[in-house]
């Protein structure tokens, strides 16, 4: 009887380390989040929701230009001067509102200390800033991730978008399911949380755009469905369509 070898199949803990390293390879660490404090991550978290980091990086350039990095004139400000504080960030009447609702609930809950709400446990942490008006998941776990150093992973559509053309997610699955298997099938590692995060932005900013996927030219081409071992360039750089690993959720 003649055997076929079977090309072998790595399992998906395995590929995302495989991906991990080659991205830090090629591209360095990436020193996220950009802030000095952390306070600024949080109103930095808060003011990229549906805008650009550059967007969000002028309106907390305002902020700052009117003092409003510091804990005690961010109490005392008015939401009107924070709106204009933060217009270049986009919907800055939602988000001024947030803001002012989490200084609010840090003194309400924590009486204003940083400290005594990111020690909490990663949970307890998430589930407040659940209950918060304005704070999805994807806002909650960077803030987790950034300013409290929690092992949470910040599944956004960075993220997404590369895992789905790996066929490592469907293109459907919404965030909690990504977060749920990244958690899954990787060691609880907060630093290597924060920088597989920003290398996954920094690939898809560079190559996996949203509507133009420039496959030969990402260090994770070789890594591609349909790639050849021999030559390591995609026979097709066209997007794929993802099938998921295990069922996936329709997306939110």
């Amino acid at each position: 009887m003649r055997l076929v070898a079977q090309e072998r199949v790595a399992a998906p803990g395995e590929t995302l380390h495989l991906f991990f390293s080659t991205l830090l390879d090629s591209f360095g660490p990436q020193g996220w989040w950009p802030a000095r404090t952390r306070l600024e991550v949080i109103l930095g978290a808060i003011l990229t929701q549906n805008t650009t980091w550059r967007n969000a990086t002028l309106a907390l350039k305002g902020m700052k230009k009117a003092g409003l990095l510091h804990w005690p004139a961010l109490r005392q400000v008015s939401v009107a001067d924070l709106e204009f504080c933060i217009r270049s960030a986009g919907f800055y009447r939602q988000k001024a509102r947030t803001i002012r609702g989490f200084v609010e609930w840090l003194e309400r809950r924590h009486g204003g200390s940083l400290d005594s709400f990111l020690g909490l446990d990663t949970a307890e942490g998430r589930r407040q800033l659940l209950d918060l008006k304005g704070v999805g998941p994807e806002t909650a776990d960077a803030i987790l991730l950034y300013a409290g150093r929690h092992a949470v992973f910040v599944s956004d559509a960075y993220t997404r978008r590369v895992l789905s053309r790996h066929r490592l997610l469907a293109e459907t699955v919404d965030y909690e399911f990504a977060r749920e298997f990244l958690h899954r099938h990787l060691p609880a590692d907060q630093a290597m949380f924060n920088e597989f995060h920003a290398l996954l932005v920094e690939v898809s900013k560079r190559y996996c755009h949203r509507q133009v996927a420039r496959c030969e030219e990402c260090p994770l081409r070789q890594f591609l469905p349909g790639v050849t071992a021999a030559s390591q360039v995609p026979i097709s750089v066209a997007i794929p369509r993802a099938e998921s690993v295990a069922a996936g959720r329709e997306g939110a």
